[in-house]
């Protein structure tokens, strides 16, 4: 819900005039407007579809052009809703709607037995909708999931395997951004800026203290856990700040990629926390990185280190950070993510005074929102077209 807000921005974009956001539980009025695209009309839905190169990382991706199919539909996707708390923000419904006919959750339970024959294509968006089995037995006639997003695990790989389902994600839309919070978690955390802003608004500032200090970020050491797509960005933008850099990786980079940013591999995590000034989290949460820094990991960070997760935040045993944060085993934290989301009101975590929390807003930027929904329609249309899959997700 937190999150929903920060796309707030994102109304202002004309792409959808004179529709209204109510709440998700209401009928949008673009959801009674949105039906005549499942009319018969001469389309060819496994159209060309490319990604502008500002789009997807960047990427021109491409389906072949197909003969145009006679008084056909198109193929229907499955969303929650439009607008509201929790619906696919309106802008991106248009994008939706230029190569799918857009069934909302609620209309596909007022008629099923109709609205499962179309339904070939889910498209998730903040995890949503849920996919569980019930829902999966209902779509007989599904083909893929399309998860806007790169992580997925709030999908069970394996169940939706089974039914013969494919699942994409968007890898290459989300990188750039979320480095981009990481660094800017980790400078806001240095320098103290939500403090520093506070004191500096505050009717009883009288004047600004001489011994009120923050770190450095160029020259010191860096950590990241993890060096995907994402890690790898952190460590370009890192490079021009002069830090030293580590990683940890279940696969070590090519000499080539790790002399490109300065970048030093730590075969242990261990080495890595013990030297760090800051440790970053990059990882996708699984079985095995579930609670990865915990309270061991912790001990043996510096005291004077802090611990930035911009991954997900089952990562992190949180009642042993609470426990690290308030007896300064470390300096500080800075999380993008928690868990739950958003935490509940009277958690430790919210009344310390050493950490910064956002709303998992790592990819939460205009162009980003856009650029994930574009790469996830390429990947659902790829399936459709029986083409390869730009970004398939594989069950473990």
């Amino acid at each position: 819900m937190l999150r929903s807000k920060a796309f707030s921005l994102l109304k202002s974009i004309p792409l959808m005039s004179g529709q209204s956001n109510l709440a998700y539980k209401f009928i949008h009025p673009a959801i009674a407007s949105h039906g005549h695209c499942c009319h018969r009309r001469s389309v060819d839905y496994r159209q060309r579809y490319e990604t502008h190169p500002g789009s997807a990382g960047g990427r021109t991706i491409s389906a072949p052009q197909t003969k145009v199919m006679a008084e056909e539909e198109l193929p229907g996707v499955l969303i929650l809703d439009i607008g509201g708390a929790h619906g696919v923000l309106e802008n991106l419904a248009a994008l939706l709607k230029k190569h799918f006919c857009l069934i909302t959750m609620k209309e596909f339970l007022q008629n099923k037995k109709e609205m499962s024959k179309k339904i070939q294509s889910i498209f998730v968006f903040e995890c949503r909708p849920i996919i569980d089995r019930e829902l999966l037995e209902s779509l007989p006639n599904l083909k893929v999931i399309g998860n806007s997003g790169v992580g997925v695990d709030h999908l069970d790989l394996k169940m939706i395997s089974s039914f013969g389902v494919k699942v994409t994600n968007t890898p290459h839309a989300v990188a750039d951004p979320t480095a981009d919070i990481g660094m800017a978690l980790m400078l806001a955390s240095a320098r103290r800026l939500v403090e520093g802003c506070q004191i500096a608004v505050s009717p009883d500032t009288k004047y600004f203290g001489v011994d009120w200090l923050g770190v450095e970020v160029t020259r010191a050491t860096l950590g990241i856990v993890g060096m995907g797509s994402i890690g790898y960005r952190v460590a370009q933008r890192a490079r021009a700040f002069d830090m030293r850099i580590l990683y940890h990786n279940r696969n070590r980079r090519r000499k080539e990629e790790e002399e490109a940013v300065g970048a030093h591999y730590c075969e242990k995590m261990e080495d890595l926390l013990q030297q760090s000034d800051f440790v970053m989290v990059v990882v996708n949460l699984t079985p095995e990185t579930h609670k990865l820094i915990g309270k061991k990991e912790l001990g043996l960070m510096k005291p004077t280190a802090t611990l930035i997760n911009i991954s997900r935040g089952a990562v992190i045993d949180q009642d042993a950070l609470v426990e690290a944060l308030q007896n300064k085993v470390i300096r500080a934290a800075a999380l993008d993510v928690t868990y739950p989301e958003p935490l509940p009101r009277d958690h430790p975590l919210l009344k310390l005074n050493n950490i910064i929390i956002t709303p998992h807003i790592g990819t939460a930027t205009v162009q980003a929102i856009r650029m994930m929904a574009e790469e996830a329609i390429t990947n659902m249309l790829a399936v459709l077209n029986g083409q390869p899959i730009p970004s398939e997700v594989f069950p473990k």
